[in-house]
């Protein structure tokens, strides 16, 4: 039978005492945890143990999933946890499932430090091949995609997520950031010079910019090749995956992250909007997607709070997900953005990394980039001194921004902005 196994020892945990003690208080949060990830509680088993020597117990307990399992031990004594997760993948691959209830269950502890072993057991040759190299990741409750890796380079839990490098012949070393992947050598192009140059090319003359993700360097990179900027800021909350990315991600980042007209900043990205008094004419929100802990970051509010920064001319940018996979998240960031902005211009392309064709927008007041002709967009290329690029061009830019009829209609009509405040 196939499977993923992970487990987990969670040391010096600095999280709410009653998980440590407190059977029910646990029980909820495996529970909650579990089922948020799509797994199937069956039946479950706790045990509370009693104080021993003036100290109190801790807690042992189990959820018996219908695919598999969760078991659980506590020691408050030690402030010490033992996860233990093992989901079967013979009908379908639930190892994201199970990765993202490792990841919630170590968030709620707050462990100072972890050991972590990841095992795939049983057959590789059934009906889903979930062998060590074959990793399958959600489009939506019906859809999957995935890639093979022949290894996996580097793996640890952050303060706020699991992150893994992870190399194949076809893509090269690739960054998953809680299951789900994020860049690879190979492909990064097609996102990350989507994301950046229709709107820094349309800019007459972006001298300031800021980033808010984008850890891997990815996007800053193809950003400083416009010779205007003067200096790109980019914030990035969790500052392992900045170092990771400087010492692995180098085919990526081409070390941008160590630029001189680059200031990294590691910190909550609402924060900084919230508190800056910087202007900028470009801001790029490179994030992970609304269901990870960048969910705060895709609200009207934040939006708001992006156009307060933006210079005269300027415009935000980012990613909405699968306009085919993923509609409804779609139009209602498209709608959350019209809220703000005077002109919201969708675009896309497909990205191999994210199996789909991917919808983005650029967001502004005053900025059209779909109004941009192939000869000034050539023109601007040229006079910038821009030729290293493998998918943006005069050409692509117009058709980036000629969508699909069932895209299109995702995007909602211009709308009466919100005032600056």
């Amino acid at each position: 039978m196939q499977g993923l196994h992970l487990t987990a020892d969670l040391y010096r945990c600095d999280c709410d005492k009653s998980l440590m003690i407190d059977a029910e208080a646990l029980a909820q949060l495996c529970r909650d945890a579990t089922l948020a990830t799509g797994l199937t509680i069956v039946g479950e088993k706790w045990h509370a143990f009693p104080e021993y020597q003036g100290e109190p117990g801790g807690v042992t307990g189990m959820l018996l999933l219908a695919e598999s399992h969760l078991a659980i031990h506590t020691w408050p004594e030690r402030k010490g946890v033992t996860l233990d997760v093992y989901v079967c993948n013979f009908e379908a691959d639930n190892s994201a499932k199970a990765q993202q209830l490792m990841t919630e269950l170590e968030r709620a502890f707050q462990a100072a430090q972890a050991q972590h072993q990841r095992i795939m057991r049983g057959d590789r040759d059934g009906p889903v091949a979930s062998d060590a190299g074959l990793l399958l990741e959600t489009l939506n409750d019906n859809s999957v995609y995935g890639f093979r890796f022949s290894q996996r380079l580097l793996e640890r839990q952050t303060r706020y997520q699991h992150l893994e490098l992870l190399r194949s012949d076809e893509l090269g070393v690739t960054l998953r950031l809680d299951g789900c992947l994020m860049t690879s050598e190979a492909d990064e192009f097609f996102y990350h010079e989507a994301l950046i140059h229709p709107a820094a090319v349309t800019h007459p003359d972006p001298r300031r910019a800021l980033i808010v993700g984008g850890g891997d360097g990815g996007a800053l990179e193809e950003l400083l090749k416009h010779p205007s900027i003067e200096q790109a800021t980019l914030v990035e909350l969790d500052g392992e995956v900045v170092d990771v990315a400087r010492e692995h991600l180098r085919g990526i980042n081409r070390g941008s992250l160590d630029d001189p007209r680059v200031r990294v900043c590691i910190e909550d990205g609402a924060a900084f909007v919230r508190d800056t008094d910087e202007r900028f004419d470009l801001v790029y929100l490179d994030l992970t997607d609304p269901e990870t802990p960048a969910g705060p970051l895709y609200t009207e509010e934040f939006f708001a709070q992006c156009r307060r920064v933006l210079a005269p001319e300027g415009a935000l940018v980012l990613h909405l997900g699968s306009p085919f996979h993923e509609p409804e998240q779609v139009r209602r960031l498209a709608g959350k953005l019209a809220d703000v902005f005077a002109q919201v211009h969708g675009y896309g392309l497909h990205i191999p990394l994210y199996g789909s064709y991917w919808s983005l927008a650029v967001a502004s007041d005053s900025m059209d980039p779909s109004a941009l002709h192939s000869v000034d967009v050539a023109e601007r290329l040229r006079v910038r001194g821009i030729e290293d690029l493998q998918y943006y061009n005069c050409a692509t830019h117009g058709a980036l921004f000629a969508l699909p009829g069932f895209y299109r209609r995702l995007m909602p009509r211009a709308r009466n902005p919100v005032p600056v405040g």
